[in-house]
């Protein structure tokens, strides 16, 4: 019976872990009334607080400082990392935690642990929540007091029957040579939990691991039991006890910490659905205020909890979307992670995104919707997190601005896709060309989960290898651009240019590149632009009269405002659409130079005609990312100047929307000073939101500039000058000298109206690419503010490890993994992006740190082999031989007392083994000089090795070697054999 509940609880688990459902299952209680949210909190940290002397931490932000590791903080302990891995500085506060205990906002979306599909479709799954946790380091409590601790709060305080709660714990792992967990076991029987609510599970459930490498240990999980009696088990994971005691090594070996610790989390949100006796989160009052404001403010039917084909016009899973998202919103936004074009950001426009989908298209509601919302999260979570209350404004204001950016996006994207579905057969899957021309990588900004979910919504099928293949494709387009190269896309050859000017076509109009402007909000607006196609060329060049079923062609417009790639700037992306017919998209990858002609190379899913009309649609986010590069590339190129002097000077540059390259001619490397000096005077232009003017005037009136930089190029007469702060008439006047102190340069790229845009500044590497040019390479933006959180994080590290070498090492073990810490930083700090300064100063740091270390663990090794050696000379008074076993944590340690041993006892041959965890045993042997030339150490190591089923090398003299046995007495044998044999 027991084994049968045990693998029914399992199945359970691991269904509700990945897809948790709470539909059909009986109300949790009906008796106790339900207890607010908050108060669940405040017990929760009260009772660890006041009943076991536990410190109150506040929440980190949502946003990881410096782990590049992480999209956002998905779990209580991210925080604590430093203590776990043992990096933490030893003078800061966080190297005084013992006990700890918090409520930490969590965010799922995005990267390895992602909730953000599963939201809506069920009663359980958020992108947003808070974990409960508590935390005892350095072994100030370990098993029996934490499941003590959870039992008693879950029990007593919030008064849970306890015949409604089961355990598991660590089965254990043959392979990995782990015995069962059976003190978890022992603590929980004598609890008073009944051993057929106590389970044991694998790897797989109860051991948790941080990752690949570093600390790791067993886990005991608290589960509540839903049906309470009524037929089978349905259980729900409540709280996870997570017992560090184990180091995952490199090659995959386990070892004990030097300091146990223990590690806690509990979700709020399923804790207050039990204690209210809901059967989903969502019917608690974390979220009923929100259901109740978007019910008031769409005019929807109330939510009523279905889900699935019950849930008949997806009403209820809108709500959910919607009440979920706007929290996950709310909480980023106040953290300082603002919908962006990658990485985090790039997760919460999704999230965005679907929120406005399912608010305007499912639940009907009006323009400016979602920013309502803002104030009923900060109600419900604000006392908790007072970063929402002083955000709020903010937050409301962000998320109104991208709603309304992306309403007309939404619409057009929802036409094509009806279009689209008329043209299919019955069983036909939706051209993954033309989601990809929907997404957020392609044009219109829909999240590709989001068209998947439209067509889902119509029973039809996504094309997903094609989706694969599109995005391979896109990966090693931007992966080209890291460093451009010359790509082979359509032209017009000599013949094509020559017969337009035979026919008098003029030489295409692209002013309209420049129409854009700033809205009071401090976004841009971006104008369209109507065109007439003039002429259309097969890839091959032969000029057509028109194309169409997926070919891709060269479109030649009598106008455009696509910015074809020139100046170093990267071409425009986007998409057009006929006249009178919007449901259709023509998505144009690129648009180059070609004797004056602006070429768009575009994919025609449907007939396109020379003499058609069309109107054309930058990708806007693309655009604005490279006018942020451009601009921020002339203030690099001013920056050089002031920290270099007047006679540097530009060698190249390339932009795109991931980053800038920047080639300066330098007499000397740049020192980590200058490169440090040129971001701080970027940053403070930044900082002063300077404006940026731009004016078309005479070649020869804009030579006479002073110091104007790049008149050695070919320029067009009149030419653009950009001018940073002052206005172009005032630096055209040589008078006035102000184009000395700012960026002013002859430029036909796209600019910034602002400075402040740019945000940030990072120069992330530097190389020479010969004698006396140095290349550059910088981010902006959440990019650069990123680079130097990762910076800020390392250099911590850096300090916390010069610290704890400061303070000595007592152990040859503890010596040893500082050292590898170090080593660690290094490979860390050398692929980091990071300010290049920095890298260049910890790389310096870290040199010096790692002799220190080596020095250090040198000394500790002499000192703990002569200690091993005379422990080895008074159990071994005389004799040729010496065989024996001794502890040791390496095999360079080993070799030490091999050495010292036969020092002290020239005449006699020494073989030491030394036993390691998981049956490894390390080998060391020296030869004496008087043995007879037959015996080698090389052939004695190997022979012992061998017999342990391992590997020996070595010399005549000296040999060390390893195996794994689990009877070292065989061993000892057959060395001792060996030897006697021998001499």
């Amino acid at each position: 019976m027991a084994a049968s509940v045990a693998a029914a609880a399992g199945r359970l688990r691991r269904a509700i872990r990945r897809s948790p459902s709470w539909r059909g299952l009986r109300a949790l209680s009906s008796e106790a009334p339900p207890t607010q949210a908050a108060a669940v909190r405040d017990a929760f940290l009260s009772f660890f607080r006041d009943r076991h002397g536990h410190r109150l931490v506040p929440s980190a932000s949502v946003r990881p400082r410096g782990d590049p590791s992480l999209l956002f903080v998905n779990a209580g302990m991210n925080q604590f990392k430093p203590i776990f891995l043992g990096t933490v500085d030893p003078r800061s506060e966080m190297a005084g935690f013992r006990r700890v205990a918090n409520s930490q906002k969590c965010v799922r979306a995005g990267g390895r642990h992602s909730d953000l599909e599963d939201v809506g479709r069920d009663l359980s799954h958020h992108t947003f929540f808070e974990m409960l946790g508590n935390w005892a380091f350095g072994g100030e409590y370990f098993k029996e007091e934490a499941c003590s601790m959870a039992w008693e709060l879950l029990t007593q305080v919030y008064g849970i029957p306890e015949d409604r709660l089961w355990v598991s714990y660590f089965g254990g792992d043959p392979k990995a040579g782990l015995g069962p967990d059976l003190e978890s076991r022992d603590i929980w029987l004598n609890l008073g939990v009944p051993a057929s609510r106590v389970l044991s599970f694998g790897p797989e459930e109860n051991f948790w691991e941080m990752g690949d490498t570093g600390p790791c240990g067993p886990c005991t999980e608290i589960h509540y039991d839903l049906a309470g009696g009524a037929g089978a088990p349905q259980l729900v994971e409540l709280w996870n006890l997570v017992f560090m005691q184990h180091n995952r090594e490199a090659d995959g070996s386990l070892q004990p910490l030097p300091q146990r610790h223990v590690d806690t989390g509990m979700g709020l949100e399923r804790l207050v659905a039990v204690l209210q006796g809901r059967l989903s989160t969502y019917d608690t009052d974390l979220f009923s205020p929100l259901l109740d404001a978007i019910h008031q403010g769409c005019g929807a039917p109330p939510y009523s909890g279905r889900v699935g084909a019950a849930d008949e016009g997806r009403i209820d899973t809108a709500y959910r979307v919607v009440a979920d998202h706007i929290r996950t919103l709310s909480v980023c936004i106040a953290d300082g992670v603002s919908p962006g074009m990658s990485g985090a950001p790039l997760v919460l426009r999704r999230i965005l995104r679907r929120a406005v989908r399912f608010s305007t298209e499912v639940l009907q509601a009006p323009p400016g919707f979602l920013g309502s919302l803002v104030p009923v999260v900060v109600e419900t979570l604000g006392d908790a997190y007072p970063e929402l209350r002083r955000s709020s404004a903010q937050i409301a204001s962000l998320v109104s601005e991208d709603e309304a950016a992306f309403l007309a996006s939404l619409q057009r994207g929802r036409r094509v896709i009806e279009r689209t579905l008329k043209r299919l057969g019955p069983s036909d899957v939706f051209p993954a060309e033309v989601a990809w021309s929907l997404s957020l990588s392609g044009n219109l900004g829909l999240p590709l989960d989001l068209v998947e979910l439209m067509l889902e919504e119509k029973g039809v099928q996504l094309d997903t290898a094609g989706l694969e293949r599109l995005a391979q494709e896109e990966a090693q387009h931007r992966a080209l651009q890291a460093e451009p190269v010359q790509e082979q896309g359509l032209r017009l050859n000599v013949h094509a240019l020559g017969e337009l000017q035979r026919r008098g076509v003029p030489p295409t109009d692209d002013s309209p590149k420049y129409s854009y402007s700033l809205r009071p909000g401090g976004g841009y607006e971006f104008g369209t632009c109507e065109a007439q196609v003039l002429q259309l060329y097969t890839e091959d060049g032969t000029a057509v009269a028109s194309v169409g079923d997926g070919q891709r062609c060269g479109l030649l417009l009598d106008k455009t405002n696509f910015y074809a790639e020139q100046g170093g700037q990267a071409s425009d992306r986007g998409y057009l659409v006929l006249v009178g017919q919007q449901d259709v998209l023509f998505p144009v990858a690129r648009a180059q130079v070609c004797g004056g002609f602006i070429l768009h190379e575009v994919a025609a899913p449907e007939r396109l005609r020379v003499g058609d009309q069309v109107q054309l649609h930058v990708d806007e986010a693309w655009r604005l990312s490279c006018m942020e590069k451009h601009t921020a590339i002339h203030l690099l190129n001013w920056a050089l100047r002031e920290a270099l002097g007047p006679s540097t000077e530009q060698r190249g540059s390339h932009l795109n929307p991931e980053r800038l390259r920047f080639d300066v001619a330098t007499q000397a490397p740049l020192t980590p000073e200058q490169l440090r000096a040129v971001e701080v005077t970027v940053q403070k232009a930044v900082g002063r939101d300077e404006a940026v003017y731009v004016e078309e005037v005479a070649l020869a009136r804009a030579a006479h500039v002073p110091g104007l930089r790049s008149l050695d190029e070919v320029y067009p007469d009149p030419v653009r000058v950009v001018s940073v702060g002052v206005p172009v008439a005032h630096a055209l006047d040589p008078a006035s000298r102000a184009a000395l102190h700012t960026s002013v340069e002859l430029c036909c790229g796209t600019h910034l109206l602002r400075t402040g845009a740019i945000g940030d500044l990072v120069i992330i590497g530097e190389r020479q690419l010969v004698k006396g040019i140095t290349r550059l390479l910088a981010v902006t933006g959440e990019q650069a503010q990123q680079a130097r959180e990762v910076g800020q994080s390392l250099a911590r590290e850096v300090e916390a490890a010069a610290a704890r070498l400061s303070q000595g090492s007592r152990h040859v073990a503890e010596a040893h993994r500082l050292s590898k810490d170090i080593g660690r930083l290094t490979d860390a700090v050398d692929t980091a992006t990071m300010p290049q300064w920095q890298r260049r100063e910890l790389q310096a740091t870290l040199k010096a740190l790692q002799r220190r270390a080596n020095t250090a663990i040198r000394k500790l090794e002499m000192g703990q082999a002569a200690q091993k050696t005379q422990e080895l000379l008074q159990r071994h008074t005389e004799g040729p031989l010496i065989v024996d076993t001794v502890s040791t944590e390496s095999l360079s340690m080993l070799v030490k007392v091999v050495r010292q041993l036969c020092k002290h006892a020239p005449s006699t041959s020494v073989l030491l083994l030394s036993p390691q965890p998981l049956g490894q045993v390390l080998c060391a042997c020296q030869v004496a000089q008087s043995a007879t030339p037959a015996f080698t150490a090389e052939a004695w190591a190997l022979a012992v090795c061998s017999h342990m089923g391992g590997k020996a090398w070595g010399s005549r003299v000296v040999a060390q070697g390893t195996g794994s046995t689990a009877d070292l007495e065989a061993a000892l044998s057959a060395a001792r054999a060996y030897a006697l044999n021998q001499l």
